[in-house]
């Protein structure tokens, strides 16, 4: 069985490693009224998951016991799942176009952007 420092460690590393959503996750909580609802109900999911797993790195450091530690990142879990689930208002939707007016017309078939259908 793997000591609590190594663990620790592993939680660590994949916390620093996690920066990707996390750090986009807490502007668009930032941004406030900015968003849509549903990305920072989405973003407020991400964040309790990724404290949940970065708490846990101080707790295995401090030898806490393994119902502590189960509880307290089952709670995390759990939060981070309600949130994400939770349902958004239908006034809160916006129906983003596919191309708005004014903007520049979408890739053609066969730019360097766009990729052709399979035959």
């Amino acid at each position: 069985m793997l000591s609590p420092a190594v663990l620790a460690l592993g939680a660590t590393a994949l916390c620093a490693s996690g920066c990707v959503w996390y750090l986009p996750a807490a502007a668009d909580l930032r941004a406030g009224a900015d968003r849509p609802v549903s990305r920072r109900l989405a973003a407020a999911a991400c964040l309790t998951g990724w404290a949940t797993v970065a708490l846990s790195a101080p707790l295995l450091l401090a030898a806490a016991s393994w119902t502590t530690l189960g509880a307290v990142t089952g709670a995390g879990s759990a939060t981070a799942l309600l949130l994400a689930g939770l349902p958004v208002p239908a006034a809160t939707c916006r129906s983003v176009p596919r191309h708005a007016p004014g903007a520049p017309s979408p890739p053609q078939a066969g730019s360097l952007n766009c990729r052709t259908p399979a035959p």
